[in-house]
């Protein structure tokens, strides 16, 4: 599917190598101020060619809305954007055409349907989730008159952590090019980063999410838990190998009496004194911070030679060429951030309809 979303949808459409990517957004309540500058910020955050870590196509991603807004405000009606491509080089993918890349979805693609795009992917590109950032950008204008804020940043490259986001300063994440708010871990990462790039090979990485401010009751109760949507759409996203969400795998080294999160009130509300639970309790947010982890395998393309098999099944040696991520976790920020929000926005739309 192409589309995703119940009530606040979007559908991707467009190629890696064609002439254009774009969205159509449907659902947006109208009257929402449409702010085109937030929005080309957000698409600034994930454009390739940001520094020396990231891989050098250049494209400026500017976007066009061709309908959907009317004098700064959403209408109601669907809202389409499109972003053009610019700097394609589809010649750099001429020795793949007939030999599957290993760890790319050249094969599943061929195997499901008989013909497939092999200049940079086609719709398998990681260059598919600009539009996301697009769509993500109005459902994050969506939700600031609900006072929720979205945030990720890189806690992890190969080896070097950093510390839990409760002990960072979220607002230093733009500080610097690997997108991690803890100035000396960053550093580091920037150095494996650089130093795996050299050595023409990849390394992989964990973005963190932290979403405030989430109203209580977001999530249905059964196949829609809000934690299933949202392990749902970090998956979906290129190159993402796991998701985990609250005290995630480390939870089964604690004893219940540890781990539970206890109740108590402050200033009327309902508050949880620790927070393992991760604000989603039951599939439903309980008003706490949500935070997760996505991990990012290594990109698959490195600028080695491979072994492979080719279209008739004869074994083949396959070349790394083009302009590629060394490692993705800093570009993968703002997809990360644009996906909770498309999450967050549709269960804010469907949870009004949950009770009189």
């Amino acid at each position: 599917m192409n589309t995703y979303g119940t009530l606040f949808r979007i559908t991707t459409f467009g190629e890696s190598h064609g002439p254009s990517i774009g969205v159509v957004v449907d659902g947006c309540p109208a009257g929402l101020p449409v702010d085109e500058v937030f929005i080309q910020q957000e698409l600034a955050r994930r454009k390739p060619g940001q520094s020396k870590i990231t891989t050098q196509r250049k494209e400026d991603d500017a976007f066009k809305i061709l309908s959907g807004v009317f004098e700064g405000k959403t209408t109601g009606m669907p809202i389409a954007l499109v972003i053009e491509n610019q700097d394609q080089r589809s010649k750099d993918y001429s020795h793949v055409e007939n030999v599957f890349r290993p760890s790319h979805a050249d094969y599943t693609y061929e195997a499901k349907y008989g013909h497939r795009d092999h200049r940079g992917g086609g719709r398998s590109s990681a260059r598919e989730t600009a539009a996301r950032v697009a769509a993500g950008a109005i459902a994050k204008l969506f939700l600031r008159s609900y006072g929720v804020t979205i945030q990720a940043f890189v806690s992890q490259v190969g080896d070097i952590k950093a510390a839990h986001y409760t002990t960072l300063d979220l607002s230093k994440t733009e500080d610097n090019i690997v997108r991690c708010p803890d100035a000396t871990v960053a550093d580091k990462m920037i150095e494996l980063i650089d130093a795996v790039r050299l050595d023409r090979d990849t390394i992989g990485g964990l973005v963190t999410c932290v979403i405030k401010n989430t109203p209580v009751g977001l999530g249905e109760p059964v196949f829609d838990k809000l934690h299933a949507e949202l392990g749902k759409a970090m998956l979906s996203i290129n190159a993402v190998k796991g998701f985990e969400y609250g005290s995630g795998f480390e939870g089964i080294t604690l004893r219940g009496s540890e781990h539970n999160d206890l109740f108590y009130t402050e200033e009327g509300q309902v508050r949880t004194k620790t927070n393992f639970s991760g604000g989603v309790q039951g599939g439903i947010s309980n008003g706490e911070d949500i935070y997760f982890n996505v991990a990012f395998k290594p990109v698959a393309t490195i600028m080695q030679d491979q072994e492979t098999v080719d279209k008739d099944n004869n074994p083949a040696v396959v070349s790394g060429k083009g302009r590629h991520d060394p490692c993705v976790v800093p570009r993968a920020v703002p997809i990360v951030e644009a996906m909770a929000a498309l999450v967050i926005a549709d269960f804010v739309l469907r949870t009004r309809t949950s009770k009189l």
